[in-house]
């Protein structure tokens, strides 16, 4: 039985596959004149096929792919017998350059013919636009990332100047309201000096809630100095003692029942607490007093301030620690940071601050698990 390919009326046409291939064929002879072209590549160069034959190759490339052919590609394709995607340039009737990939293979011809080179070239324009594309989009990257840095190290500059720049003169102010507090002073004078000393309170938490914030924002997050070698309490004592002065009209009731030691950024801890009492304070009824709770069980330390009022809306409840979140009276008077700072630093401890408000009172409560000791976990 014969194979359709070979059967006689039913012949595969080779002739008809080698000129509407959809890829260049040539045959060309030892030298690169050609001997026969396809149809398809004399389309792309806008000549017919008959007036092509014995011209050499490398005179249908550009110039530089003409160097390219008869110092690298020539002497490579005759030391290997074969070369797979060389990227060349042809040139059209028109002078126009089609970027091509070329696959070439070098053999002995058939009877007197002689050597032959067979060559297969496939248009790359598309592909080469699709590099080009990768390459600028790469380019633009790696320019973006430079920029990106450049700025990051002047924003790092900046938060540190601005950190010295305020906090300096701030505790100069501070230093001057303590000495005054020492001196006789009228009633008037007193009360002028409690003002000062509340500003200077509140202008360096605020301090703290914008840089922390930008840090964050670079990506530093909120760093912690944690241990359990001092104890907690005293630190919230002392938060609690400073509103109390800034804020004489209104009542805090502050219970504490905390086994030391607690691991832990005492620092943070008190930023925490005064970022919740001072919103309390801002935001509660003021005919209600403010109060704080902070207790450890065997597993926890936990720590909420309740205040009286009005509800908060409970929509304006799942947005609270947002930044600069400011849809409701408890955020309006200030940056909307202190919350949010609040709620990372309990993220950064491992913990949680939530916030449950109904029209008794509104509770902010951060819970913290305990880091045990290599006693206790012994137990």
């Amino acid at each position: 039985m014969q194979h359709p390919m070979h059967a006689g009326d039913d012949a595969f046409d080779f002739q008809e596959l080698f000129d509407t291939a959809p890829c260049g064929f040539i045959v060309a002879d030892g030298d690169g004149a050609l001997l026969r072209a396809n149809r398809t590549f004399a389309a792309w160069i806008g000549q017919r096929p008959d007036i092509l034959r014995g011209k050499r190759f490398p005179d249908l490339l550009s110039s530089p792919a003409k160097i390219f052919y008869e110092t690298h590609f020539a002497p490579a394709l005759r030391m290997r017998g074969r070369l797979d995607e060389i990227a060349l340039e042809i040139i059209d009737a028109e002078g126009r350059k089609h970027p091509v990939f070329v696959n070439a293979t070098e053999s002995d011809g058939v009877g007197d013919s002689g050597r032959q080179i067979r060559f297969a070239l496939f248009m790359a324009a598309e592909r080469r636009g699709y590099e080009r594309g990768l390459t600028e989009a790469r380019d633009k990257a790696e320019a973006m990332i430079v920029s990106e840095r450049a700025d990051s190290d002047l924003r790092e500059q900046f938060i540190a100047i601005l950190g010295h720049d305020l906090r300096n003169p701030l505790a100069s102010i501070g230093s001057g309201v303590r000495l005054l507090e020492k001196e006789s002073l009228s009633d008037r004078g007193k009360r002028v000096v409690a003002l000062m000393a509340g500003s200077v309170v509140r202008a360096t938490v605020l301090i703290d809630n914008v840089l922390d914030f930008a840090r964050g924002r670079l990506g530093g997050g909120i760093t912690l100095a944690r241990d359990d070698q001092e104890p907690l309490e005293p630190v919230l004592r002392q938060v609690v003692a400073e509103l109390r002065s800034i804020s004489p009209d209104q009542r805090i009731e502050a219970e504490y029942a905390l086994v030391e030691p607690i691991s832990c950024d005492r620092m943070r801890i008190g930023q925490l607490l005064s970022n919740l009492l001072g919103n309390a304070l801002t935001h509660g009824a003021k005919d209600q007093p403010v109060r704080v709770e902070a207790s450890t069980s065997r597993d926890e330390l936990v720590i909420a301030v309740t205040n009286g009022g009005d509800p908060i809306d409970p929509d304006a409840l799942t947005r609270l620690f947002q930044p600069f979140f400011r849809g409701h009276d408890r955020v309006r008077q200030g940056l909307g940071l202190g919350l949010h700072i609040a709620s990372e630093i309990a993220h950064a401890h491992g913990g949680t601050l939530v916030a449950r408000s109904d029209a008794v009172a509104t509770t902010f409560l951060f819970t913290m698990p305990l880091a045990r000791s290599k006693d206790k976990a012994g137990e």
